[in-house]
């Protein structure tokens, strides 16, 4: 029986089986110098290749950063080519506010102590009185008490008692009025002399006898002492007025205070010349375009009724042409010449008509005097060409506008056809011949101002 454990019959024949080869075994081991050697080998590479990799992406990372910084300098110079093309465009249509420097260096104004006030006959009899044992009043104090009658109101109620204003008195409250510093004095002392005045003009009120008169050298003066540029030059703007200084808080009384004494002189009750006037006329026009004086507007506005309303028929006939061209030959042709313009303000017609007379002077200025009718300033302004590319619209703004005010406001301007077509043409000139596509600066302000005008011409 054969053994479970014997080979089989081809197992006995299988060289393999019967003679397995054994692998052998090696010799020599790897020493430890060899195997330190091994591995710094392997570190080697490591180290190369994660250094070809940073040198790749640091390549990759510059040549970002220089497309960035690339791209970044294209479009910052596009942005700086728009913005010196917007700058062009509207480089004027961001015009300079209006406004001029009419005041300069103040000058030292002048002693305020009168010591004739103790010679006044009401403050005599006060320290004549019986009473004055108790008050104390002398010459010395004066002064000082009559300060606190004249801030109470008393002062004028004296005055009103009394019926009359002696020349001490008068001197002491008109210097006050002009060049206190004290704005309580100065403001009382203007209320004193508007009320003076007024007893002259206002119906039913006995009138205050007067020994000392205000001439007009002393408010021509007061005007000097506070730096009033009686020839201002033109080229001093507002934006350049650092050096000028002023005008002093007096300036309010200043002008009340010629306010009513130009209505007194309605009433030929003042001793103004008709010049006087004229030269007042063109003062308060130049106050007007002191910026600083913005917040006045009212009282100047006022005050220019007064003196307006001041001449003689006559008078008028012959003054309004002179403090037309007096104006026109100080204000710049810019937004002070409209400023001015815009300032005559008022529905009767000596104001309408100095207006109108105003803006055709400067118009005149316009064009360096060139011609000097109305027929001629109209054909001037429709030989302006506005599809020229060089054509300055800012000066056709200006031009509009006064013409528009020198004949809205001239009272035969509808009894002119000749001059109303003229006018309608240059309108239509402006407003169909620029595009509502103009780019140009104030193209748009001007056509849509003339379309308007043009509109207004038709409906009439």
């Amino acid at each position: 029986m054969m053994d479970i454990d014997e080979p089989l019959d081809f197992e006995v024949e299988d060289s393999l089986l019967i003679n397995p080869v054994v692998p052998s075994k090696r010799k020599n081991l790897m020493g430890l110098d060899e195997l330190l050697t091994e591995h710094y080998k392997e570190q080697s590479k490591l180290i190369e290749n994660e250094a070809r990799k940073q040198a790749k992406a640091r390549k990759c990372y510059v040549s970002d950063d220089e497309d960035k910084n690339c791209k970044e300098a294209m479009l910052a110079s596009l942005l700086d080519d728009c913005q010196k093309q917007m700058k062009a465009i509207h480089s004027v249509e961001e015009m300079s506010e209006w406004g001029l420097c009419v005041f300069g260096e103040q000058k030292t104004t002048p002693p305020l102590s009168f010591p004739e006030l103790g010679n006044w006959s009401i403050l005599q009899s006060f320290m004549n009185n019986e009473l004055n044992s108790l008050v104390g009043l002398t010459k010395e104090k004066g002064c000082t008490f009559l300060e606190g009658l004249l801030k109470n109101g008393w002062l004028l109620k004296l005055i009103f008692k009394c019926g009359c204003v002696e020349k001490s008195l008068a001197t002491w409250t008109f210097f006050l009025m002009l060049y206190s510093s004290k704005e309580e004095l100065r403001s009382s002392a203007c209320e004193f002399w508007c009320a003076i005045l007024s007893s002259k003009i206002q119906v039913g009120m006995q009138p205050i006898e007067i020994d000392r008169y205000p001439s007009y050298p002393e408010l021509k003066s007061a005007l000097e002492t506070y730096g009033f540029l009686f020839n201002f030059s033109s080229n001093i703007s507002a934006e350049n007025s650092s050096g000028c200084k002023g005008p002093p808080q007096n300036i309010i009384t200043w002008i009340k205070f010629t306010a009513v004494y130009c209505q007194v002189r309605c009433n030929k009750q003042s001793i103004l010349l008709t010049s006087d006037c004229q030269e007042l006329a063109e003062v308060i026009l130049c106050l007007f375009l002191d910026r600083r004086l913005q917040g006045l507007s009212v009282l100047m506005r006022n005050c220019m009724q007064s003196i307006i309303s001041s001449f003689t028929e006559e008078e008028w006939i012959n003054s309004y042409s002179r403090i037309a061209k007096s104006i026109a030959s100080r204000v710049p042709t810019d937004l002070n010449c409209l400023r001015a313009v815009q300032c005559i303000s008022g529905v009767d017609p000596r104001t309408k008509h100095l207006k109108s007379v105003v803006a055709f002077e400067i118009l005149v200025n316009c064009f360096e005097n060139k011609v000097h009718d109305d027929v001629g300033i109209l054909t001037l302004l429709i030989s302006i060409n506005v599809k020229e590319k060089a054509c300055d619209f800012f000066k056709m703004y200006i031009y509009l506008v006064l013409a528009e005010n020198w004949l809205r406001y001239d009272e035969m301007f509808s009894d002119k056809p000749v001059i109303c077509e003229m006018w309608g043409v240059f309108l239509r000139n402006c407003s169909c011949q620029i595009s509502s596509s103009d780019l140009r600066p104030r193209a748009s302000e001007v056509r849509n101002k003339a379309a308007f005008l043009l509109q207004g011409i038709g409906n009439s």
